[in-house]
Protein backbone atom coordinates (compact mmCIF):
# COMPACT_ATOMS: atom_id res chain seq x y z
CA UNK A 1 0.00 0.00 0.00
CA UNK A 2 1.10 3.56 -0.60
CA UNK A 3 1.76 6.09 2.12
CA UNK A 4 -1.56 7.90 1.61
CA UNK A 5 -3.54 4.72 2.14
CA UNK A 6 -1.52 3.80 5.24
CA UNK A 7 -2.14 7.29 6.58
CA UNK A 8 -5.88 7.01 5.93
CA UNK A 9 -6.19 3.54 7.48
CA UNK A 10 -4.19 4.40 10.62
CA UNK A 11 -5.30 8.02 11.06
CA UNK A 12 -1.67 9.19 11.06
CA UNK A 13 -0.38 11.90 8.74
CA UNK A 14 1.98 11.07 5.90
CA UNK A 15 4.50 13.41 7.49
CA UNK A 16 4.37 11.37 10.71
CA UNK A 17 4.78 8.12 8.77
CA UNK A 18 7.89 9.51 7.05
CA UNK A 19 9.16 10.62 10.47
CA UNK A 20 8.67 7.10 11.87
CA UNK A 21 10.51 5.75 8.86
CA UNK A 22 13.39 8.16 9.50
CA UNK A 23 13.58 6.79 13.06
CA UNK A 24 13.64 3.25 11.63
CA UNK A 25 10.39 2.36 13.35
CA UNK A 26 8.72 1.74 9.99
CA UNK A 27 10.01 0.40 6.69
CA UNK A 28 8.93 0.89 3.10
CA UNK A 29 10.07 -0.15 -0.34
CA UNK A 30 10.41 2.23 -3.24
CA UNK A 31 8.38 1.46 -6.33
CA UNK A 32 9.90 2.08 -9.76
CA UNK A 33 8.13 5.46 -9.78
CA UNK A 34 9.75 6.40 -6.44
CA UNK A 35 6.58 6.06 -4.36
CA UNK A 36 6.82 4.48 -0.94
CA UNK A 37 5.10 1.12 -0.65
CA UNK A 38 4.29 -0.45 2.69
CA UNK A 39 3.54 -4.02 3.58
CA UNK A 40 -0.03 -4.47 4.91
CA UNK A 41 1.53 -5.41 8.29
CA UNK A 42 2.62 -1.77 8.60
CA UNK A 43 -0.93 -0.99 9.79
CA UNK A 44 -0.39 -3.07 12.94
CA UNK A 45 3.07 -1.55 13.44
CA UNK A 46 1.78 2.02 13.23
CA UNK A 47 -1.14 1.27 15.54
CA UNK A 48 1.26 -0.28 18.06
CA UNK A 49 3.53 2.78 17.89
CA UNK A 50 0.52 5.03 18.50
CA UNK A 51 -0.65 2.81 21.37
CA UNK A 52 2.74 2.99 23.10
CA UNK A 53 2.88 6.76 22.64
CA UNK A 54 -0.61 7.08 24.12
CA UNK A 55 0.58 5.32 27.28
CA UNK A 56 3.11 8.09 27.92
CA UNK A 57 6.17 6.53 26.34
CA UNK A 58 8.37 8.61 24.06
CA UNK A 59 9.56 7.70 20.57
CA UNK A 60 12.96 6.88 22.10
CA UNK A 61 11.18 4.48 24.43
CA UNK A 62 9.17 3.00 21.56
CA UNK A 63 12.42 2.25 19.73
CA UNK A 64 13.21 -0.28 22.49
CA UNK A 65 10.05 -2.15 21.53
CA UNK A 66 11.05 -2.30 17.85
CA UNK A 67 11.12 -6.13 17.75
CA UNK A 68 7.62 -6.35 19.23
CA UNK A 69 5.81 -3.78 17.10
CA UNK A 70 4.41 -6.26 14.58
CA UNK A 71 2.49 -8.40 17.06
CA UNK A 72 -0.39 -8.02 19.47
CA UNK A 73 1.29 -5.81 22.08
CA UNK A 74 -1.70 -5.75 24.40
CA UNK A 75 -1.88 -9.56 24.64
CA UNK A 76 1.86 -10.25 24.78
CA UNK A 77 3.67 -10.85 28.05
CA UNK A 78 6.10 -7.94 28.53
CA UNK A 79 9.81 -8.60 28.67
CA UNK A 80 11.48 -7.62 31.97
CA UNK A 81 13.55 -4.93 30.23
CA UNK A 82 10.38 -3.38 28.83
CA UNK A 83 8.72 -3.40 32.25
CA UNK A 84 11.78 -1.65 33.70
CA UNK A 85 11.65 0.96 30.94
CA UNK A 86 7.95 1.56 31.57
CA UNK A 87 8.57 1.91 35.32
CA UNK A 88 11.30 4.51 34.69
CA UNK A 89 8.98 6.45 32.38
CA UNK A 90 6.18 6.26 34.99
CA UNK A 91 8.51 7.63 37.68
CA UNK A 92 9.49 10.49 35.39
CA UNK A 93 5.84 11.27 34.61
CA UNK A 94 5.01 11.21 38.33
CA UNK A 95 7.83 13.69 38.98
CA UNK A 96 6.58 15.98 36.21
CA UNK A 97 3.07 15.84 37.64
CA UNK A 98 4.41 16.80 41.08
CA UNK A 99 6.37 19.72 39.58
CA UNK A 100 3.37 20.93 37.57
CA UNK A 101 1.09 20.64 40.61
CA UNK A 102 3.55 22.72 42.65
CA UNK A 103 3.73 25.35 39.89
CA UNK A 104 -0.07 25.43 39.67
CA UNK A 105 -0.37 25.83 43.43
CA UNK A 106 2.19 28.66 43.42
CA UNK A 107 0.35 30.46 40.62
CA UNK A 108 -3.03 30.05 42.32
CA UNK A 109 -1.56 31.32 45.62
CA UNK A 110 0.06 34.30 43.86
CA UNK A 111 -3.17 35.14 42.08
CA UNK A 112 -5.15 34.85 45.29
CA UNK A 113 -2.65 37.09 47.11
CA UNK A 114 -2.56 39.67 44.30
CA UNK A 115 -6.31 39.96 43.88
CA UNK A 116 -7.16 39.62 47.52
CA UNK A 117 -4.97 42.42 48.94
CA UNK A 118 -6.22 45.34 46.85
CA UNK A 119 -2.75 45.96 45.40
CA UNK A 120 -2.55 48.58 42.64
CA UNK A 121 -3.10 47.35 39.09
CA UNK A 122 -0.18 46.91 36.68
CA UNK A 123 -2.22 48.31 33.77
Amino acid sequence: MRIGELARVTGVSTRTLRFYEGLELLESRRASNGYREYDPAAVVRVRNIRHLLSTGLTLDDVAHFRRCLDGDLRAAAPAPAMVALARRRLALLDERIRALSAARDNLARGLRDAVGDGAPSCR
